[in-house]
């Protein structure tokens, strides 16, 4: 079996719209070619409507949904006339992530597939994490899926975005969960120094690392909770910016940084794991890099740039697959739900 789709990806830490065309082909396992893909970056008007659809009132999100849905939509149908492309079976789409409370038993993503739909003229599925959240899941972390059935050979897979997730093989159970914010953090620290985001991890490098709030960044509670667990923008307002208000800025960034290193390399030592490939923004920060390096005898793995950057997309585009053929794109093992099952609305 050979299907071609197109997986969309938008991120918490607001980077831009990734968009990956692959060729899946399914025989004794899944193989997949990464046919074209493309970072989009958002117009400024865009970050700021999307970095403020938190504080919006609700007839304000609905309106947000429905015009997020059709820039998407725009947004594919220019990519795919752009690289001519054809043979394209369905378009999944992640949608992009406002409100991540499960224990409330909600979960939003915006970005209607409906409108994606009527742009492009292609089935298209989106909503995957409402339905995981309903079975009292997390809704988080999805990518599991697609690293065990295209990334099994690595111990584990450590996505480094606004937040960081691992999955991994547990008792032959894959498993997976958040470890800490990252870029999310990051990004808005960075921003005091008039920059997007900290390229290479230079201003936290010129930091020095305060004690006294690496301690109470280590001592939050969500870290001593057991697996799944999964992180949203609400638990970084409540619980981690609020730390950083009489702390100068580099050494804030100095030391998060410590203390996401010090937060993955303790889930990769307790768990023995031998490698660990490396994918999402996060990786391309050497100062964060080094210091997961520092903290653990694990190889760390950073693959070609086009697995680094597109590994997410790639694997909702996968998901996307599953679900139109009915079969399970989620693991209950991963999310914390009642059983594996099949998400994703299709329009």
């Amino acid at each position: 079996m050979r299907v071609q789709a197109i997986g969309l990806m938008s991120g918490t830490s607001l980077d831009g719209l990734d968009i990956c065309f692959v060729a899946f082909e399914k025989q004794d396992r899944w193989n997949f070619q990464i046919l074209k893909a493309e970072t989009l970056p958002y117009p400024e008007k865009w970050v700021e409507k999307l970095r403020n659809s938190i504080h919006l009132s609700s007839e304000e999100l609905l309106e947000l949904h429905s015009e997020y849905g059709f820039y998407l939509g725009q947004s594919v149908k220019e990519f795919i006339d752009h690289h001519d492309l054809q043979n394209i079976d369905l378009i999944a789409s992640h949608g992009h992530t406002v409100f991540h409370q499960p224990k409330r038993k909600f979960t939003l993503q915006i970005g209607d597939g409906r409108a994606i739909k009527l742009e492009t003229g292609f089935p298209v599925i989106y909503d995957f994490r409402s339905q995981d959240v309903l079975m009292g899941g997390n809704g988080a972390p999805l990518v599991p899926m697609g690293d065990e059935l295209l990334f099994s050979r690595y111990d584990a897979c450590l996505n480094l975005g606004g937040f960081s997730n691992i999955s991994l093989k547990h008792n032959d159970k894959r498993i997976a969960f958040d470890i800490s914010p990252v870029n999310i953090v990051l990004n808005r620290l960075a921003q005091k120094f008039n920059k997007n985001f900290d390229e290479n991890g230079q201003l936290a490098r010129t930091g020095k690392i305060d004690n006294d709030l690496l301690d109470k960044l280590n001592s939050l509670d969500f870290y001593s909770q057991p697996h799944p667990k999964s992180l949203g923008i609400e638990w970084c307002c409540e619980c981690v910016f609020p730390l950083f208000e009489n702390i100068e800025t580099a050494d804030a960034m100095a030391t998060f940084t410590e203390h996401v290193a010090h937060q993955i390399s303790h889930i990769i030592n307790t768990n023995s794991l031998k490698n660990v490939l490396c994918t999402g923004g996060g990786t391309y920060n050497t100062f964060l890099i080094e210091k997961i390096k520092e903290k653990t005898e694990s190889e760390i793995i950073i693959p070609e740039k086009e697995i680094i950057d597109y590994k997410e997309a790639l694997i909702f585009a996968l998901m996307g697959v599953l679900r139109i053929n009915n079969e399970i794109n989620i693991f209950s093992s991963a999310t914390g739900s009642t059983k594996d099952h099949s998400s994703g609305v299709i329009a």
